[in-house]
């Protein structure tokens, strides 16, 4: 994995208030676990509410687990002033997602000066390891905050 210097020397700060201003992570029951310069990962406990009709968690849970540990990654790397706004992804669903949680651990490829893309995997957690459920790449544009658009 690539080694960077983030800009802000508080990123981590920065991400996990961010993140906790998140209420579809909230919703989902989604929490920050880490936040490393261009790396994040984000646990989602599995509950009934986010399952679809055969008890699989739903392919939107995953892809917004998924969606956000990208954004933050690349959100770890910018200025204090800059927020994050995912402008494509494209996720990849490998297996059902099951287990006791799912993590998605996401890590910036490419940080640009305006697109930063990034690659995240989302495993499947039992008391017998962890099973690849999806992977999802992302291209992260860095928004200046002129719109009132924040991370």
């Amino acid at each position: 994995m690539t080694s960077f210097k983030p800009p802000d020397p508080h990123f981590a700060k920065r991400v996990r208030t961010s993140f906790d201003r998140q209420q579809f992570m909230h919703t989902l029951g989604a929490s920050l676990l880490a936040v490393e310069p261009g790396f994040v990962e984000i646990e989602l406990l599995i509950n009934p509410a986010i399952t679809q009709q055969h008890g699989f968690v739903h392919a939107g849970a995953v892809a917004s687990i998924a969606d956000s540990a990208c954004g933050y990654a690349a959100f770890s790397l910018m200025p204090a002033d800059a927020g994050v706004l995912a402008v494509e992804f494209k996720i990849n669903l490998m297996a059902p997602a099951t287990g006791d949680k799912l993590i998605a651990r996401a890590h910036v490829i490419r940080a640009g000066r305006t697109l930063t893309v990034c690659q995240a995997e989302v495993v499947g957690v039992t008391a017998d390891g962890e099973k690849a459920v999806a992977i999802m790449t992302s291209t992260i544009m860095t928004v200046r905050d002129r719109s009132g658009v924040q991370g």
